[in-house]
C-alpha cells in the first residue's frame, strides 16, 4: 500500500511539472456598462410659503425643473426635452442672473405691502454642481422694486413652463404622493378606500400623506384620476371620511 501511494504522488508531481496541473482557462465575462448617473436638477422655479391649504402645501410641486439630461417637468404634470446646447444656455443665463445675489432678496424701499402671496424661489446649479437659490417675496406683484436680473430669470423659467404646457405631453411616473384630509362633513358620493392602497391611520394633523409605488399606483389612479372633473374624490374607511388628492413624484424626489 505504501509503495502504491508513493507511486501515485510521484505521478501527480510529474503531471504538475509538465503543466498538466494548471487550471483550465475560462472565458472572461464581458464587462457590464456602467449605470448612467441619475439626472440632477440644474434649474428650478418653485413657490414657498404663502396662504395655502395644508394639502396644497404638501403636494406643491416646483413650477418647473430642468434636469441635467434635458428633461423639463412643469407642475409635475407636463414634460418636454431640451437639447444639450439649450440646457447649457439656460444654465449659463441663470448663473449670470443669480450669481452674487443674496439668498433672500428684499424689494427696494417704497414697495407696496403684499401679504399671503407665496415667495418665488429661483435656482440654478453653480460651477460646483450645488444649487444657487434666491428667494424673493411677491416677485410678480412688485417686480419693479426688485433687481432686473431676478425678473429676467423668472421670465426665462416661466417661458419653459409655457412651452412644456403648450406641448401638452403629460408627465407620469411610477411613484406618487397622496394626501388625505379628514372631512367628516364632505358632501357628495362616498367611495370605499381603494383596495391595495395604504389607509390613513392614527390622528390626522392636519393631513395624512404617503408615497406610493408599485401596484399601489395603478390601484389609486383607477379610482382617483389626476384631474377629477367633479372635485376631489371622497373616500370612507373604518377611521373616517377623507378627501384625497395626489400628484406624481419627480425623478429627484
Amino acid at each position: 500500500m505504501r509503495l502504491r501511494t508513493t507511486l501515485l504522488v510521484a505521478l501527480l508531481s510529474l503531471v504538475t511539472a509538465c503543466g498538466g496541473g494548471e487550471p483550465t482557462a475560462t472565458a472572461a465575462e464581458p464587462e457590464q456598462p456602467a449605470a448612467a448617473a441619475p439626472a440632477t436638477p440644474v434649474a428650478v422655479l418653485r413657490a414657498e410659503g404663502g396662504f395655502v391649504t395644508a394639502s396644497m402645501n404638501v403636494l406643491r410641486a416646483p413650477r418647473v425643473v430642468v434636469y441635467s439630461d434635458g428633461l423639463v417637468i412643469a407642475d409635475a404634470a407636463y414634460k418636454m426635452n431640451l437639447s444639450e446646447a439649450e440646457v447649457t444656455q439656460t444654465v449659463e443665463a441663470l448663473r449670470k442672473y443669480l450669481t452674487g445675489q443674496p439668498a433672500t432678496v428684499t424689494p427696494k424701499p417704497g414697495a407696496p405691502m403684499v401679504t399671503d402671496i407665496p415667495a418665488t424661489v429661483l435656482g440654478v446649479a453653480g460651477a460646483d454642481g450645488k444649487l444657487i437659490e434666491v428667494k424673493a417675496e411677491a416677485l410678480d406683484q412688485v417686480a419693479d422694486f426688485y433687481p432686473k436680473e431676478l425678473v429676467d430669470a423668472k421670465k426665462l423659467l416661466d417661458g419653459l413652463v409655457t412651452k412644456a404646457t403648450e406641448k401638452n405631453e403629460k408627465y407620469t411616473a411610477d411613484r406618487v404622493r397622496v394626501v388625505a384630509e379628514s372631512v367628516p362633513t364632505a358632501e357628495g358620493k362616498r367611495t370605499p378606500w381603494p383596495a391595495g392602497v395604504p389607509e390613513p391611520s392614527g390622528q390626522i394633523d392636519p393631513v395624512w400623506q404617503h408615497d406610493l409605488t408599485g401596484a399601489e399606483v395603478p390601484a389609486l389612479i383607477k379610482v382617483a384620476p389626476p384631474v377629477p372633473d367633479g372635485g376631489l374624490p371622497i373616500f370612507t374607511t373604518k377611521t373616517g371620511v377623507y378627501v384625497l388628492s395626489w400628484r406624481y413624484l419627480l425623478p429627484d424626489e
